[in-house]
């Protein structure tokens, strides 16, 4: 009879011969396998369990096979599985109802929800919207910033190895540097620097040869700003508390939307529903996916204000994809949202992610090669560096990642594994994203 590792490596041999590696990040040389999940574990195919710290880049909020929002899409399998986008479902009116709740209740603004499949579809959609609203289709970003693949997010996604192979980009984004304080890109320190990064956009603006702003027509060129609250694959960067405020003043003051992507950090990974609630700005559009349906369907979607998105501004037809209200996908996110209601993350986010970010702070002090270490909410990082706690250590960091998945860490338990994510600027950060129900 063939064993567990043989079957691995026959799938193995069958996927490097019939899988393309281009949708993937294969990240480790040998992908791992896993065949089973359960709460904030993943276990391989011999049953040992593997601690996951990053949750399926943080869509699985809530837990693997929370029974709740598991047993809401068995039920919607039984009832109303598949339905075309034209028709009507109350599962698609209800979670637009209370995500257009959450942001009033947050931003206090009237707007409107609609959906799609994928986090840079739905990215895709917010250009659209902009490019409506204001005719132009040039965008600032931030370095650092992950938006999408798709051809029109990579415009506004930092890293050129996305786009270097496919042609040029005409709409290509203007990137600044993001406000990362332990990297600080200005050389300043925080406590001394009065917000320079903040000032240095304002300084775009001062004069039109500075190519954004024409002050006769009280017009810029760039006419939104897309914002990550807390980078994701940057690593888990977080921004100084007045920021994204200060930003926010100069981009009304020279009419620029303020676009904030949540794909990564909303529902409750920091802490609060939305993770720009923490910085005190109000977004004209908000983008949102992953953690929607606890993993369970790729749905996503954005809320934009009324303005942006009313049926005479942003009438039907104006986007479509055949997937994009879909029953199972509707059910899983308002299963997902009662179950929110139910709870209370807030105090729990905070308290399990100050304990968290205390362990991190412990380790550090034990090892030099631990150069910085932060967190917001359960939205935590580690920054892997050389002992002088600075330069960018990738090598450790891998070392590191193919230990855990090696799964030979010895606990009260047994042997277990360990699933990390790899990020940050030079790929040595960490990014930890337990499950919201992780446990001491």
């Amino acid at each position: 009879m063939i064993n567990a590792t043989e079957e691995e490596d026959e799938l193995r041999a069958l996927e490097a011969k019939y899988c393309s590696h281009g949708d993937t990040v294969h990240y480790s040389p040998v992908p791992k396998f896993f065949r089973g999940c359960e709460g904030s574990y993943l276990y391989d195919r011999h049953d040992r369990p593997y601690l996951d710290l990053q949750m399926w880049y943080s869509a699985v909020n809530f837990g693997y096979r929370n029974k709740t929002i598991t047993d809401a899409v068995k039920a919607q399998l039984d009832r109303l599985p598949q339905l075309a986008c034209q028709y009507l479902h109350e599962e698609k009116v209800l979670v637009a109802e209370k995500l257009a709740l959450e942001c009033f209740r947050a931003f206090g603004l009237e707007g409107r929800v609609q959906f799609n499949v994928g986090g840079a579809l739905a990215i895709e959609d917010s250009m659209k919207l902009v490019r409506n609203h204001t005719g132009k289709n040039l965008f600032m970003a931030f370095m650092g910033g992950y938006h999408g693949r798709t051809l029109g997010a990579s415009e506004i996604t930092s890293s050129y190895r996305y786009r270097r192979r496919f042609g040029h980009f005409s709409n290509r984004a203007h990137f600044v540097p993001f406000p990362y304080c332990y990297r600080c890109p200005y050389d300043k320190k925080f406590e001394t620097c009065e917000y320079y990064c903040v000032n240095q956009v304002e300084r775009l603006f001062e004069t039109e040869y500075n190519s954004f702003w024409d002050p006769r027509a009280n017009e810029p060129e760039f006419v939104a700003f897309y914002v990550e609250p807390v980078q994701a694959t940057g690593g888990y960067v977080i921004p100084p508390p007045e920021y994204f405020s200060r930003l926010q003043k100069i981009l009304n003051e020279h009419k620029i939307l303020l676009v904030d992507d949540e794909i990564q950090m909303g529902f409750f990974r920091t802490g609060t529903f939305w993770a720009i609630e923490h910085f005190a700005v109000k977004p004209n559009i908000v983008v949102f996916g992953k953690a929607m349906t606890n993993g369970l369907n790729p749905i996503s979607g954005l809320w934009a204000q009324e303005a942006l998105i009313s049926p005479e501004k942003f009438p039907p037809g104006s986007t479509h994809s055949t997937f994009s209200s879909n029953p199972l996908g509707t059910a899983a996110a308002l299963a997902t949202l009662e179950w929110i209601e139910q709870q209370d993350y807030e105090k729990k986010v905070a308290e399990s992610g100050a304990y968290f970010l205390q362990q991190l702070r412990d380790l550090k002090n034990r090892h030099a090669t631990i150069g910085d270490v932060s967190g917001l909410g359960l939205a935590l990082r580690i920054e892997v560096t050389k002992p002088d706690r600075f330069t960018p250590d990738k090598a450790l960091a891998d070392r590191m990642f193919e230990a855990g998945l090696a799964g030979g860490i010895p606990t009260s338990r047994g042997p277990m594994g360990l699933v990390l994510d790899i990020g940050g600027y030079y790929k040595n950060v960490f990014t930890l994203a337990p499950s919201l129900e992780i446990t001491r």
